[in-house]
């Protein structure tokens, strides 16, 4: 089953034989199909439960969750997500983000992705200095920090009401990528009738 029917891919070229695309701005984009119960924490109804469970994931795995949401992709309940992780190389971050679709024994997942340019932690550093630490550094909203261990930390520079001020940051960027597909994206109508996913 070909999942992906349609998506705007405008800007982007190709990269090999895989469903992976990249934009001049770097934004690598990428097609995923799973055949298998996804991974999620919680079932699309319980938002709270879900965003808990992939902050505390994304934590323990050294990264962290901006932002988690559900919204409909052509009609079915997905889980978007915002994410940063450290760079491999060391310096800097690399920003995430995904939209999964998810159903009862399979998913299908949409990835963007961009590494932060030099020089690095410009944006932090600028919103740091403009705020303040006491309103710079937030507590998670979707979990305590009892539960995040070992991830980077929560800071209000990543959120979108920032993006307008640093238009050629890769967060912005990943996040504009990921809301522009997932509006384009047209799925199969047998995928989008297979049975909801209901949790592990």
């Amino acid at each position: 089953m070909n999942i992906f029917t349609a998506l705007d891919l405008a800007g982007y070229v190709k990269r090999d034989d895989e469903p992976v695309w990249m934009s001049e701005r770097g934004v690598i984009l990428s097609l995923h199909a799973f055949d298998r119960v996804p991974d999620l924490p919680a079932p699309v109804e319980d938002l709270d439960a879900l965003r808990a469970g992939l902050a505390r994931f994304t934590a323990a795995a050294g990264a962290g969750l901006i932002e988690a949401d559900v919204e409909p992709v052509d009609g079915v309940p997905a889980v978007r997500q915002l994410l940063k992780v450290p760079h491999p190389r060391g310096h800097g971050q690399v920003f995430l983000g995904s939209c999964t679709i998810p159903k009862s024994v399979c998913s299908a997942v949409i990835k963007v992705q961009a590494a932060e340019g030099s020089p690095t932690g410009f944006r932090e550093a600028l919103v740091l200095d403009r705020l303040g630490p006491d309103r710079y550094f937030q507590p998670h909203p979707y979990a305590p920090a009892a539960d995040l261990v070992g991830g980077l930390p929560f800071h209000v520079a990543d959120t979108a009401e920032w993006d307008a001020q640093f238009p050629d940051h890769a967060l912005t960027l990943v996040r504009q990528a990921l809301a522009h597909v997932i509006a384009s994206v047209r799925l199969d109508p047998q995928f989008s009738a297979l049975p909801a996913f209901a949790g592990q």
